[in-house]
């Protein structure tokens, strides 16, 4: 298809891989993606969205920051 590239041609372009290109069109994040039968097709014209994922560490062990007191009475 003229103006169009498949999900292996983006991935190339973009440095990254095709499970996160076609994550990416099911997630809607790339704009003018076409399912065509099984496969996308991405307008040659898309730019890279923005990777919205958290890589600042932020949220590591999240979890142990949430110590409970152990003289502290169980609330209800």
């Amino acid at each position: 298809m003229e103006g169009y590239m498949t999900v292996q041609e983006v991935a190339e372009k973009w440095n990254l891989t095709t499970r996160r290109i076609q994550k990416m069109c099911t997630d809607g994040t790339i704009p003018g993606v076409t399912k065509f039968g099984r496969s996308w097709v991405i307008p040659e014209s898309a730019e890279r969205p923005k990777d919205g994922r958290v890589t600042t560490g932020k949220y590591r062990n999240w979890r142990k920051k949430h110590t409970k007191d152990p003289d502290a009475e169980p609330s209800l």
